[in-house]
């Protein structure tokens, strides 16, 4: 099935165009919304071409026009004056009008559309300095004395090939730099494979083309390939490498009913899964779209950017006028040809490429590098956000915590051992359906504990279970249970203190109506919790941590990690009102979660941050979301942001001091001292040098490092 290609402006996003074109409003190439794995690059090709035309007709344009200056390439010592100048005009024709009429078009657009940009300028300045030179030799007659020197007309058709020429560098470098920015989307669309072998109905295999794989087709996975879509095992298991998603190195077991997801590479096993999600429905497409989105989102700071622009073209035209009215009312003869050659350098040197470029292109190449890190940034103005932040509110389970109960201590009382607790107690809790029963039934099968026979088996509601395991009669569960089957526990016992302060949940094991010893469960915290913790507050930051769990177990991760401000026992609609109080207090708030339950509060918070380790509601409600599940990510963004701000800043000042400067040297301020009269080709130089410059800062984003 055909579907057409949506393209849009980096600088305006509100641009969507069917298939490539311009911007009707700045007149850059379009890109496409949906990035792709194969890189378009006819346009720069085609820029590239002419650029190459146009540098090679240029280079001796150059040497007829300024032959006179440079004595041994004077070709008018073998040649008339009138053939050199017929030359001129021949090769600069051709790179005005066909090497450059992209930058023409582009150019008449904008004055068809009444949207002023950089193209205008520059299609002014170059078809001035043409048509003066075209009419200068076709019908010098026409011209008033004021442009003559000696009775001839000066010719700058070496000035248009040059201006034009470099403006097609800057072009092909532009798009260079916006191809590099991409590096980043395309090395994650690079994650997917391009084919899937899929099950046909007779059962044999079949290599197909990944487009052609539809929901509920069974595919085949074998041993070291990546996963083409996101879906369920079926049949065997294996191990995956989910390293691209959660940042674990550890391959993750895949069995029947386990879920997989696209990109993510098959260990040593083999097995059949049934597709779910594909095409732009896997999480991989949705993290590739929100890396595309985010750079083409518009931070606030570029409004200031946008109202500039908005009146600079005009202001720069009626500076041009101005100039060209004072030279040719005061200036030196020919007052008229200095009066058009100033007029000329101002339009050009004034372009806007730089001022336009400023921010877009830092923010396309820091969401990339984001995204590299495991950062994903939803927008631009979250970028921008980040780094005013002065409060993150964390939720405990998930985000703190692993979000999934293990076993921390097994302790036996004499005579029995560890293992025998944990199978009498992996016995009874097979039968059970209490949430901590797959803690300690992973525990077992990890420790390979043999499995004993249950019988009589009995759930005691808000207790435990009993029952007989291997002909002793066993009981297992909280201390309300011990204490209705008359069980005694342990007075002092260090073990027992220990996991009660820990916070962790016990469990109690009775063997023959004697204790026999306890398991503890608890939801770990995060390796990195107390690190990332510990940076955020040496930054300054304020942290609150705010979890609808009970206040012993918050207390306990609190103290743990190093938080002070703690709130427990919050319902989801109380972390949303203790997200507004706060922000009523004129804090900027971050809030960090993973849950159902924390999406009202990710959306309210000035900068949502989800754990990519969360649900899908959690990350659709948040506006940064961290692929990896670490609080260090948090670090990362705040960093990011400041050094991506940081880059916005210069390059819009670079762009501000540019024009305030070469403005007014293009008009000529220093003439009346020193005699010095800008060439629009020095201007034109100028110019391509300003986006060089701004793009080459941009670009340094790139090399943040990964940790703080």
């Amino acid at each position: 099935m055909h579907t057409e290609v949506i393209y849009t402006c980096p600088m305006h996003p509100q641009i969507r165009n069917v298939g490539p074109g311009n911007c009707p409003i700045c007149g850059m190439a379009l890109e496409p919304v949906v990035a792709r794995l194969m890189e378009d690059n006819a346009e720069r090709d085609d820029m590239a071409r002419r650029f190459g035309i146009g540098a090679a007709l240029t280079l001796p344009v150059l040497v007829l026009g300024m032959g006179a200056m440079l004595p041994a390439l004077d070709l008018q010592r073998w040649l008339a004056p009138a053939v050199t100048d017929w030359m001129q005009a021949l090769l600069a024709t051709l790179v005005v009008w066909g090497a450059g009429w992209p930058l023409l078009v582009r150019a008449w657009q904008s004055f068809r559309s009444g949207r002023l940009n950089m193209f205008s300028l520059i299609g002014l300045g170059t078809l001035a300095a043409w048509a003066f030179s075209a009419l200068a030799l076709l019908l010098p007659q026409l011209l008033p004395p004021a442009f003559k020197t000696d009775g001839a007309a000066p010719l700058y058709f070496e000035s248009a090939a040059m201006i034009t020429t470099l403006v097609l560098l800057g072009q092909v470098l532009e798009l260079h730099a916006r191809a590099r920015t991409g590096s980043a989307i395309r090395s994650l669309l690079a994650l997917a494979p391009n084919s899937a072998v899929r099950i046909n109905a007779d059962g044999s295999e079949q290599s197909v083309p990944l487009e052609q794989v539809h929901v509920g087709d069974q595919l085949h996975v074998r041993p070291g390939d990546k996963l083409p879509v996101d879906g369920e095992v079926l049949q065997g298991r294996s191990s995956v490498d989910e390293s691209m998603l959660s940042g674990e190195p550890m391959p993750v077991e895949k069995l029947p009913g386990s879920k997989l997801k696209a990109g993510t590479m098959n260990q040593i096993g083999s097995f059949i899964m049934r597709a779910e999600q594909i095409g732009s429905a896997t999480m991989l497409a949705q993290i590739v779209r929100m890396v595309s989105d985010a750079g083409r989102s518009r931070a606030p700071i570029q409004k200031l950017a946008d109202r500039v622009a908005g009146s600079f073209v005009p202001a720069v035209i009626g500076c041009a006028i101005l100039t060209f009215a004072i030279w040719a009312s005061v200036g030196p003869a020919p007052a008229m040809a200095h009066a058009l050659v100033a007029a000329v350098a101002v339009l050009i040197i004034a372009c806007p490429c730089a001022l336009g470029l400023a921010t877009p292109i830092s923010i396309v190449v820091g969401v990339g590098r984001g995204a590299q890190q495991g950062v994903l940034i939803k927008d631009a103005e979250a970028l921008q956000l980040m780094e005013q932040v002065d409060t993150i509110v964390l939720d405990k389970t998930g985000t703190l915590t692993e979000g999934r109960p293990r076993v921390q201590h097994v302790v036996a009382a004499p005579p029995y051992r560890e293992s025998d607790v944990l199978a009498y107690g992996a016995a009874l809790e097979r039968a059970s359906e209490h949430p901590l029963a797959r803690a300690i039934l992973e525990r077992a099968a990890g420790q390979a504990t043999p499995q004993l026979v249950v019988s009589g088996f009995e759930s005691v509601t808000g207790q435990g279970v009993r029952g007989v395991v291997a002909g002793v009669e066993a009981a297992f569960g909280n201390e309300a249970l011990m204490r209705s089957r008359g069980i005694e526990l342990p007075a002092s016992d260090p073990g027992l203190s220990a996991a009660r302060a820990a916070g962790e949940t016990l469990m109690y094991l009775a063997l023959k109506a004697a204790y026999a010893g306890f398991i503890s469960v608890a939801d770990p915290i995060k390796p990195h919790a107390q690190q990332a913790v510990a940076q955020l507050k040496a930054e300054g930051l304020h942290l609150v941590l705010l979890t609808g769990d009970n206040a012993a177990a918050a207390a306990v991760v609190a103290r743990f990690t190093g938080i002070d401000d703690v709130q427990a026992g919050v319902m989801p609609q109380d972390k949303y009102r203790h997200i507004q109080a706060l922000q009523q207090q004129g804090r900027v708030v971050a809030m960090a979660g993973d849950g159902i339950n924390d999406a009202p509060a990710l959306a309210q918070a000035q900068v949502g941050i989800a754990m990519g380790t969360g649900t899908d509601i959690a990350m659709n409600s948040a506006r940064i979301v961290l692929l990896k599940g670490d609080l260090r990510g948090i670090l990362t963004a705040r960093r990011l942001s400041r050094r991506t701000m940081r880059n916005i800043r210069q390059n819009l000042c670079f762009a501000f001091v540019y024009n305030i400067v070469g403005v007014p040297l293009a008009a000529g301020v220093l003439y009346p001292a020193f005699g010095l009269l800008l060439s629009p080709m020095i201007a034109s130089a100028a110019m391509a040098a300003s986006s060089v410059s701004v793009i080459a800062n941009a670009l340094r984003l790139r090399a943040v490092p990964a940790r703080p």
